[in-house]
């Protein structure tokens, strides 16, 4: 059986959020005032979200791979930046004391910071990878992209985007032989349910069964999502308008419950989860302090 680092533990960082471009520095007020479409907290222009798809790489929906924040409070999937080549900075640390439950607002919407350093904060580049090639590429060909789920542990998600959903198909090591992992989930696990927008509710639930470590594994996973609350979220990156989603795992064998846990992602057009916190296994409660894992988006 997997530990807690396994594909449910970070299933939301999964699909990270990426910032490509570089920084133009210049002075802004609003977004409008930035090429990019996107004035950073710090009064200076930041990144494109989302630069032009190669030549002969365009999106599968017909997009041209660039995106401008229209703030409609809906996101779709040409405002995500789900397309493998993608990749990030982000500020990662585990075990970490933060309040997800964050400030209120007088207008009803909430307020979190994750700009501020936390213990043991590190660093990392995220990447999307291509499934061309990949070990496991026939069994999987509709793949969109794959990418680690945790910093402690070398398992890739292998997701499916579409304009309806985000889905994960499976869960593998970087290699395979006698020692792989190679779960299978039927039907996919639905990350997210696309549009997006304030009060939207999914269900999925995946009988996961394969591989973990080369020992035969089988057991049911359901994730119940929501998107619970709306505000801004600061990173080290900017401040960013965002929807914040709540993802409950249960993960049982037979009547037997194995684990439970949440996780909160705080996702922004065109740049999609620019912060995320997972919970401790069998945490209890709405929100959380104790938090097994913290992402944000970096410079």
């Amino acid at each position: 059986m997997l530990t807690r680092a396994d594909c449910a533990f970070m299933l939301l960082c999964s699909i990270c959020a990426v910032a490509c471009g570089g920084t133009s520095g210049d002075a802004c007020a609003l977004d409008s005032d930035c090429a990019s479409g996107f004035c950073k907290a710090d009064g200076t222009c930041g990144p494109a979200p989302i630069d032009a798809a190669p030549q002969g790489d365009a999106p599968s929906d017909g997009t041209t791979g660039l995106c401008n924040p229209n703030h409609d409070g809906m996101i779709t999937l040409a405002e995500l930046p789900f397309m493998a080549g993608r990749m990030g900075t982000f500020r990662v640390t585990v075990d970490a004391t933060w309040a997800t439950a964050g400030v209120s607002s007088m207008n009803g919407s909430r307020a979190w910071d994750l700009s501020g350093q936390l213990a043991g904060d590190a660093d990392r580049v995220m990447a999307l990878g291509t499934p061309t090639g990949q070990w496991w590429s026939a069994t999987y060909p509709t793949a969109t992209y794959a990418t680690e789920l945790s910093i402690e542990s070398d398992l890739r998600g292998v997701f499916h985007a579409t304009g309806a959903a985000v889905s994960m198909l499976s869960v593998v090591s970087p290699d395979g032989g006698t020692y792989k992992t190679e779960l299978d989930y039927d039907p996919p696990a639905k990350v997210l349910a696309l549009p997006l927008k304030a009060g939207d509710t999914w269900t999925s639930t995946s009988t996961v069964s394969g591989y973990a470590q080369g020992a035969i594994v089988a057991y049911t996973e359901k994730y119940e999502s929501r998107v619970d609350q709306v505000g801004t979220m600061k990173t080290p990156y900017g401040e960013f308008p965002v929807l914040r989603v709540a993802t409950d795992l249960t993960r049982t064998s037979g009547l037997a419950t194995l684990l439970t846990k949440r996780t909160f992602s705080w996702i922004a057009e065109c740049f999609g989860p620019v912060a995320t916190a997972a919970s401790q296994d069998f945490a209890t409660g709405s929100e959380f302090t104790d938090n097994a894992e913290i992402r944000r988006l970096a410079p």
